[in-house]
C-alpha cells in the first residue's frame, strides 16, 4: 500500500470520528510517518501533548499536540487490506482518545488496545 493510500485511510478515519468529539478536539494535528523511532519499530501510533484533561489555565501559546500514525509497522502486521483498514482505524481512534485523556488500561478495556 502506498503512502498516498495509507494516509487516505487515516483520513477516512478520522472522518469516522463523530463530529460531536470532533468538534472538542484542540490544538492537535494528525501526521502519518513511515516508521517510527528505531527503538520501538512496532509501534503503530504516537501521541505526544497535553490531553484536553490536564490541561489548565497555563495552557496557551504552545505548539499543537501530535498525533502519529506509521505507516510500515500497521502494514507489517495486517495479512489483508481489510486489516489495514481496520486496525488503522482502532489506531486513530486510540492517539485520539489519548488527546482526551483516555489511559492505555481503559482503552484496552474497550477493545481499541
Amino acid at each position: 500500500m502506498t503512502r498516498e493510500q495509507f494516509e487516505e485511510l487515516v483520513s477516512q478515519a478520522l472522518d469516522r470520528i463523530p463530529p460531536e468529539l470532533t468538534r472538542l478536539m484542540d490544538n492537535v494535528a494528525v501526521f502519518v510517518e513511515d516508521e517510527p523511532e528505531p527503538g520501538d519499530p512496532d509501534l503503530l501510533g504516537l501521541y505526544e501533548g497535553t490531553p484536553l484533561t490536564d490541561r489548565g489555565e497555563w495552557y496557551a501559546g504552545v505548539l499543537p499536540d501530535r498525533i502519529t500514525i506509521y505507516r510500515g509497522p500497521t502494514l507489517r502486521m495486517c495479512e489483508t487490506q481489510e486489516d489495514v483498514v481496520a486496525e488503522t482505524e482502532i489506531t486513530v481512534v486510540h492517539e485520539i482518545a489519548h488527546h482526551f485523556g483516555i489511559d492505555d488500561e481503559r482503552l484496552h478495556a474497550l477493545g481499541y488496545g
